[in-house]
């Protein structure tokens, strides 16, 4: 049977007034109203106060600058077995579904009632039959609307907190490779400080033996190789904690994971790219500022929920019973209606509602100019802290010169006799420290560059290559 005609047209009058009536929704914020509302005094330099830093873009792949396939190698595992990132993925998902659930409401509701099952169908009723209804609210004052904007900001921040997990884990484990392996490299200082001071204890014992030594030279001997050992225990404890949490972070523990020695190359171009971009590159910034228009659309929600709002209804029934008669009717029979649901007095919990999703937008402005001071602070702080470790790179690899020099004569004075083991060992001492601060130095210019990047929101992977052309044919 066809709908009767007072009812397509009280259907096609409400679906006129949704259409023309409905509120247009107010855009939230964009990227330079932000910055204006949440950074007032900030003043964004032309370039980065560090000489150090280029001008170039911030490009891709940075993580094939230090040249090593094993840590490369490393990342792709973490990215695919590291737990806190499939954590991550499934918050992804799950906003993307939320986003989802609210479009939904946009749409009619239809639900299906069906009775049957003998004379008493079922139910004790009597009643047989069907029933078919539609639903639908007329989002006129942006409701809905607003409630779906929100969600799908909500989606898009969870989105780019997805992609800074992965850029912070790619530079976790880069920098955690790093301390392991110079873990390993001061492992084998150790070591060697450790063969030396055996040699020293032969020498002493020797000196001794043919009457031009003292057994004090011994004694002193022996306690700085108890020293050296002592030491080396601890360094190995270091290295087996460091590679324990690269373990951790590739999703495989244990294992007998090892890292290269000597520490990668330091790759020698620093893209600082320009300070003005930095705002709208890194993913956690943006993420920040799809939480303010989050936060904005749902001021727009709980306003529009002060309002009334218009529900549209129809459906079709075909019932009948063997138990009683009915009344003589058309069956199946249509309806249409509608229904107004204006809120009066709710105790002012509508107008809270709002003031709470207006404080809410304030709290998500602050946390954006909170990180995006952060941002600065992070780039210049290691820029700065790659200069600093290249510099004393510099000092302490003259140092190390200067103290093995100084080794080598207090040695062979030793050896004469014109001095005692005391001063050789205090050189043996001073050279092993400046070795290890030298290995330090280095590993710490490495991890200022990943620091560097991840502050950047350079992503570490490649991009693709371009297709050659293909030349066109001569047929």
């Amino acid at each position: 049977m066809r709908m009767p005609m007072s009812g397509a047209r009280l259907l096609a009058a409400s679906l006129a007034l949704s259409s023309a009536g409905a509120c247009v929704l107010k855009s939230p914020p964009d990227a330079a109203e932000l910055k204006e509302q949440a950074l007032p005094t900030l003043q964004v330099p032309v370039a980065w106060r560090t000489t150090m830093a280029g001008g170039a873009p911030v490009a891709a792949g940075w993580l094939a600058g230090f040249r090593d396939e094993q840590l490369a190698a490393a990342v792709m595992e973490a990215l695919a077995h590291n737990a806190d990132l499939r954590v991550s993925a499934a918050r992804v998902e799950q906003a993307q579904l939320y986003a989802k659930l609210a479009g939904a409401k946009l749409w009619p509701s239809v639900d299906a009632l069906a009775r049957g099952g003998g004379k008493l169908s079922g139910d004790n009723s009597g009643l047989q039959g069907g029933v078919l209804t539609v639903a639908w609210e007329l989002d006129l004052w942006g409701r809905v609307r607003y409630g779906r904007a929100a969600a799908a900001a909500d989606a898009s921040a969870t989105e780019l907190d997805y992609e800074y997990a992965r850029q912070s884990l790619v530079a976790l484990v880069a920098r955690n490779w790093f301390l392991a392996t110079e873990a390993q490299l001061q492992v084998e200082v150790a070591r060697g400080a450790i063969r030396d001071g055996e040699s020293l204890v032969r020498l002493a014992e020797d000196r001794t033996r043919v009457g031009i030594g003292h057994d004090e030279d011994v004694y002193i001997a022996r306690g700085s190789l108890s020293t050296y050992q002592e030491s080396l225990r601890g360094i190995e404890l270091a290295r087996e904690q460091a590679v324990r949490a690269l373990e951790i972070l590739l999703g495989r523990y244990p294992s007998a994971l090892m890292t290269t020695t000597p520490l990668p190359e330091q790759p020698d171009m620093v893209p600082g790219g320009l300070p003005s971009e930095l705002l709208e590159r890194r993913p956690d910034i943006v993420a920040a500022e799809r939480r303010v228009a989050a936060a904005f659309n749902r001021i727009g929600e709980s306003k529009a929920a002060r309002l009334p709002s218009i529900t549209l209804t129809t459906g079709v029934s075909a019932i009948s019973s063997e138990l009683f008669v009915l009344k003589e009717r058309d069956n199946p029979v249509w309806n249409a209606g509608g229904a107004l649901l204006a809120p009066i007095f709710r105790g002012g919990a509508l107008k809270t509602q709002v003031e709470i999703r207006t404080a809410e937008q304030k709290e998500a402005v602050a946390r954006y100019a909170a990180a995006g001071l952060q941002a600065f602070a992070e780039v210049e702080n290691a820029l700065s802290a790659e200069i600093a470790a290249r510099d004393r790179e510099r000092l302490l690899a003259q140092a190390l010169s200067d103290n093995r020099r100084a080794l080598e004569l207090v040695q062979t004075q030793f050896r004469v006799g014109s001095t005692d083991l005391r001063f050789v060992t205090q050189r043996q001492l001073a050279l092993n420290s400046v070795e290890a601060a030298l290995i330090r130095m280095r590993t710490e210019q490495r991890v200022q560059r990943v620091n560097l990047h991840l502050a950047l929101g350079g992503g570490f992977d490649t991009p693709p290559a371009t297709p050659a052309a293909v030349p066109p044919s001569s047929n």
